[in-house]
């Protein structure tokens, strides 16, 4: 069995007025099919009825309603369009079982809700029978056309898929899965714990600490200064919606500068290390105290995301610890518990062994601990250590034969 990685390589794209128009029906179409499936399966349940098939409802839905005078225009664009809403229908569905079944683990996961025309983000999938590439370097998508990208780099493989999406300040992307092989990293000596914090985002356990880059803070000021401009302005005119575009571009700009720089920094981790250990954080609940707006801010989860994906695509090593772990009492020179202690402490000396502790360098030094406990006891219950697999967040046209072990957005 060929193990391979699945990747997601993003392009911005520029149509035309015209396909500006047949992309906007191809989000039409799609989401009224969502809607469409997901309301059949509501009252489905609500009446007592048993659980509409994948199969009877895409024939509900798309076959059937294409024959009607309210839905002929679902025609209009391409079935594969229609067929991939309803595939992601399908898919929530089976996360949202999954998790209140107990077989899935983690966030827990709500049921699907209807889409509206008003969200921020648009999106259409396509398989590869619904685009092709073209020889001078464009994009065909059926019943669209041919779409200029902008190639940043080169694709390592012929894409399986590609996600078509339109962003809350009107620029257009694709994003193509591609099966490819793994690249593995020469083995290295170092290991690594990280302790994320907010006035150091992240402290290294060999001592050394990265600032917190702040791009909301810093971008705060002029924000308000847009937002009460657009606060101003009245509702349904075009200069609210004028308004309303450039608070979303500033809101975009301070992601993308968030997303290179965890880019950055999680590739020179991977680089440097063989294995990479964190503390499983509470994200969800330190965002609904008054920490919030910071925990945003710092973008945690998707920064350990990347971390480990990375390690998986590099051949690396990744795990993650308990939140339970007492990692900012534990004495990391002798191993004594030294009991809680508040946020204000910043040093603190070990009234056993007297070692004077960084109360954030002490914590990654644990977690690089039991990181490695864990790893050891994993490899004596299982016999071998190896990737975890990452969850995919794509469907694809896969090859027999082979295994995708990644989903997730390369860097």
């Amino acid at each position: 069995m060929v193990v391979r990685v699945q990747l997601r390589y993003n392009y911005r794209v520029y149509p035309e007025p015209g396909q500006r128009m047949a992309l906007a029906r191809a989000f039409g179409c799609a989401r009224v099919v969502f809607n469409d499936g997901l309301r059949a399966r509501r009252e489905a349940h609500a009446s007592g009825l048993p659980y509409i098939k994948d199969a009877d409802l895409q024939k509900q839905v798309i076959t059937s309603a294409k024959r009607t005078e309210e839905r002929a225009w679902l025609g209009e664009v391409s079935s594969v369009v229609l067929v991939q809403s309803l595939r992601d229908l399908h898919t929530a569905y089976r996360n949202f079982f999954s998790c209140v079944t107990g077989q899935r683990k983690g966030a827990k996961v709500a049921p699907p809700r209807f889409k509206s025309k008003r969200d921020s983000r648009q999106s259409i999938r396509l398989t590869a029978n619904g685009f092709c590439l073209r020889d001078n370097g464009k994009l065909y998508i059926a019943k669209v056309g041919d779409l200029a990208i902008r190639w940043s780099r080169p694709l390592p493989a012929v894409p399986t898929s590609v996600t078509v999406t339109k962003d809350a300040t009107d620029r257009y992307w694709v994003s193509f899965v591609v099966d490819t092989e793994p690249a593995i990293l020469p083995e290295t000596t170092p290991e690594t714990g990280i302790d994320l914090g907010l006035t150091h985002f992240a402290v290294l356990s060999d001592g050394r600490k990265v600032d917190s880059p702040k791009f909301l803070r810093r971008a705060e000021k002029k924000l308000k200064r847009m937002q009460k401009a657009l606060s101003r302005k009245a509702e349904g005119s075009n200069n609210r919606a004028k308004a309303r575009k450039k608070v979303a571009r500033q809101h975009a700009r301070v992601a993308d500068r968030r997303r290179d720089w965890h880019h950055k920094l999680s590739t020179a981790i991977i680089r440097d290390t063989q294995a990479v250990y964190v503390e499983d954080l509470a994200v969800r609940g330190l965002a609904r105290t008054r920490l919030a707006k910071s925990v945003h801010d710092a973008g945690w989860s998707a920064f350990v995301a990347m971390l480990e994906y990375k390690a998986i695509r590099h051949g690396r090593h990744f795990g993650r610890i308990g939140r339970f772990e007492p990692t900012s009492q534990v004495c990391s020179a002798c191993g004594i518990k030294d009991g809680p202690k508040p946020l204000t402490v910043r040093e603190w000396t070990c009234r056993d062994c007297g070692t004077v502790h960084d109360r954030d360098v002490n914590a990654a030094r644990n977690i690089l601990a039991a990181g490695r406990a864990d790893r050891l006891n994993a490899s004596r219950s299982a016999g071998k250590t190896g990737p975890v697999p990452a969850q995919r967040v794509e469907a694809g046209t896969h090859r027999d034969g082979q295994t995708t072990v990644v989903g997730i957005p390369a860097p």
